[in-house]
């Protein structure tokens, strides 16, 4: 199994990057399966083991957002090459997102005379992401197109994004198969009285559920304006902590249209790379917003659900076939999002509890990193999952 498309492994904790370090965990006494995974570097080359995975790093030049094409083009060129120089029979070479499509009928037909198959993991609409150029989200329509039409197979991480890749690409009859992300289903380590957590909130004037929070990208798409909009037109109480690595162009964008600045309720916590402290404060979140509407099924929302009771989620298809009816639902129709706040601030503890329950269930039954892995284990080695 040859992976190419996330940064690598270990310590560079993204979507993807997560992903493979699951899998190669639970995969990592697993007779049959050998990973060979490509791990972006700025300076260095070699090949070192992690997880019993072999890993290479394929070192790549700084020549801006051309980056991800060049590295995901290196990488697979260096999978060739140790393919053919180790005669490997029957290779799976497994790239994630659709980055290199004016690339894939070349390596489709390298992959197939060296015996193997091409898979690909299309990852959301990267196309329609807001921070692109009219010219660069062309780009990634066009690329996702081809590599949809050169691909053995496409994994896709959600129901809704499986339905789309069939639909949108119908002429090329695509192969397809569900498989989705996983996340965490057990508590964080942290107590509730660990100095970590105290002198966190402590630092930004938080407690214990007295906030609503939101964990992601600050990015347009995720919907920070409708959040913040909204939850100032609430009556609410609390607070709304808002965890994200800020732009300060879309930071100035937001206070311009927005004025949270005057709403002392509104605030910005900076970044938290803990994974332990993260998991406990949302633990601790009264509410957590997830406003994402770009993509398949997101590492933030699986990871919501398995900490946070109350989830406040957009109502759009891909949020609802994860949750399910673990949580609650709001649009972006102005008003919408404030009234199910006050909503929510006047909910049952035990309603709450209730739904907090189901949203564990939700995640144990369908998205617990074990289940993900058992899957791909049957894909890789039977065809199937």
């Amino acid at each position: 199994m040859f992976i190419v498309g996330s940064k690598g492994i270990p310590g560079s904790y993204g979507g993807y990057e997560t992903f493979v370090d699951r899998l190669t965990e639970y995969h990592e006494g697993e007779k049959g399966l050998k990973y060979h995974v490509a791990c972006k570097s700025d300076s260095e080359s070699g090949v070192f083991s992690y997880h019993n995975a072999r890993c290479f790093r394929v070192k790549v030049p700084q020549i801006g957002p051309a980056q991800a094409i060049w590295y995901d083009v290196a990488a697979l060129s260096a999978c060739v090459k140790y393919i053919r120089r180790n005669r490997i029979p029957h290779p799976i070479v497994y790239v994630l997102a659709c980055r290199i499509g004016p690339f894939a009928a070349h390596f489709e037909r390298v992959i197939h005379k060296l015996g193997g198959k091409l898979y690909v993991n299309p990852d959301g609409h990267e196309w329609m992401r807001a921070k692109w150029s009219a010219p660069v989200r062309k780009y990634w329509k066009i690329s996702e197109q081809m590599m949809t039409k050169h691909a053995d197979l496409m994994v896709c991480d959600s129901v809704n994004m499986e339905k789309y890749i069939r639909e949108e690409y119908a002429e090329y009859r695509p192969e397809t198969t569900f498989i989705s992300y996983g996340a965490e289903t057990r508590p964080s380590r942290l107590a509730d009285d660990d100095p970590k957590l105290l002198d966190w909130f402590r630092e930004k004037g938080l407690a214990p559920k007295s906030y609503y929070l939101v964990v992601g990208r600050f990015v347009p798409e995720n919907n920070y304006e409708t959040m913040i909009r909204e939850f100032m037109r609430s009556r609410s109480t609390h607070d709304f902590a808002l965890i994200t690595n800020v732009s300060e162009k879309f930071l100035e964008e937001l206070r311009e249209k927005t004025h949270f600045d005057r709403d002392p309720r509104i605030k910005f916590v900076g970044t938290v790379y803990d994974k332990e402290l993260l998991m406990k404060i949302r633990e601790n979140a009264y509410a957590y917003f997830h406003g994402h509407e770009v993509g398949g099924t997101n590492p933030s929302l699986l990871e919501a659900l398995g900490s946070t009771d109350l989830n406040l989620l957009l109502g759009v298809g891909f949020n609802r076939e994860v949750a399910e009816d673990a949580a609650l639902y709001w649009s972006k129709e102005p008003g919408d999002l404030a009234a199910l706040i006050d909503r929510a601030d006047a909910m049952d503890p035990e309603e709450i509890r209730d739904l907090g329950v189901r949203a564990k269930a939700r995640i144990a039954q369908a998205y617990s990193w074990q289940h993900i892995a058992d899957q791909y284990k049957q894909l890789f080695l039977n065809g199937t999952k």
